[in-house]
């Protein structure tokens, strides 16, 4: 405590390594002014009671600004000032960052998919700040003239060893949790414990801001951990394959069907450009066949052609009847007439159009051509 203008001024000019500082002035009086920085919080204190707390401002030590001091107030005295005993805390409310945290000593648990006890450990950052400073005295500070900022991170350290260590098994436990794949879940593990621990704080008067899980300890070198590790590469070596598998079975048939389609296109402009059709080559390959059966020389087999040849339709007339004449020539006689191969008489027929004709016929009845010497008989 210094005198400004005669008064009695109370105030704490500290830095952020100091957490929580006792005023070492005990004995004040009504006209004693009050000063609390706007990263502190003062808290007025007589004889382990809290008779009030001040955020940042300039206050008057009375009566009418703390009214409990009326209790404690004496006689006044020296012009109307009244004297009263207390203790004031200064809090130092500014946010702890790059807190270093770690299990100190490994933790067990049953790995959930191959029923496998392992032990591991953590280890991470946090960051906190005061944000009740009543709770922090009663239930940290006690009667103590101060605490520094390493006696309250060492206290947390170890508050935190128990609080992780406790929940970091609960975590593992979960069944998509592997301690081959858990890396990528330090995130989600840190935000959870978070959340398990932030209670704990605010009983004390702490705000948990962050807290992070930097990485895992594994147990390298452990005969179940490293037996684990085989299985889990071999089983991932084994999906890997297999995924690679189906990818060229994908690629073998998305080639074949590529392939595929190219001969259809290609095939599509030979026809293009020769002329005929898809059905007209089918009808093309089918004469073929007729020509070179050994039968074709009986009547009934060559009324079967004419019968496929006229349902072949306009489109292919032109080629049909050159074809048709072809095969009309190639089983005729010499003598220019036709056996039937069921009663073995002679029939004449058409030269133009290939219709039926009987032997006193002299026009075609169906195109009429004269029949004479150009008739078949």
């Amino acid at each position: 405590m210094h005198s400004e203008l005669g008064l009695d001024v109370i105030s704490y000019e500290g830095d952020n390594k100091t957490f929580v500082f006792k005023h070492p002035t005990t004995d004040f009086n009504t006209m004693s002014q009050l000063i609390v920085h706007e990263s502190q919080q003062a808290v007025l204190m007589q004889n382990g009671h809290i008779l009030q707390t001040f955020g940042a401002g300039r206050f008057t030590m009375d009566t009418q600004n703390i009214p409990l001091l009326r209790k404690l107030a004496q006689l006044p005295f020296r012009g109307g000032e009244t004297p009263f005993h207390c203790e004031v805390y200064f809090v130092n409310l500014t946010e702890q960052t790059n807190v270093l945290w770690g299990t100190a000593q490994p933790v067990e648990y049953v790995d959930p998919e191959y029923k496998m006890p392992l032990h591991i450990g953590a280890n991470g950052v946090l960051s906190f700040r005061v944000t009740d400073g009543r709770k922090l005295i009663l239930n940290l500070v006690g009667t103590e003239n101060g605490i520094g900022r390493e006696g309250i991170m060492e206290w947390f350290r170890n508050f935190v060893h128990v609080r992780v260590s406790t929940y970091l098994a609960q975590y593992m436990m979960q069944p998509q949790i592997s301690i081959f794949t858990v890396d990528q879940y330090l995130l989600d593990m840190a935000d959870t414990l978070k959340e398990k621990i932030a209670p704990d704080f605010a009983q004390y008067g702490f705000l948990l801001e962050q807290f992070l899980v930097n990485g895992l300890r594994k147990p390298v070198g452990e005969s179940a951990y490293e037996g684990l590790r085989r299985i889990f590469e071999r089983k991932k070596l084994d999906i890997e394959n297999a995924r690679i598998d189906q990818q060229l079975s994908v690629i073998d048939e998305q080639a074949l069907a590529q392939r595929r389609l190219i001969e259809s296109e290609s095939l599509a402009r030979k026809r293009a450009i020769e002329g005929y059709s898809y059905q007209e080559e089918r009808s093309f390959d089918a004469l073929e066949k007729l020509a070179d059966n050994p039968g074709i020389g009986d009547f009934s087999n060559a009324g079967i052609g004419l019968g496929m040849m006229a349902g072949i339709g306009s489109s292919i007339g032109g080629h049909m009847n050159q074809m048709v004449n072809q095969t009309l020539a190639h089983t005729s006689q010499e003598d220019g007439s036709t056996k039937s191969s069921s009663t073995g008489e002679e029939t004449a027929f058409c030269t133009q159009c290939g219709h039926k004709l009987a032997n006193d016929f002299h026009f075609c009845p169906k195109c009429g051509n004269a029949i004479g010497k150009g008739a078949a008989t």
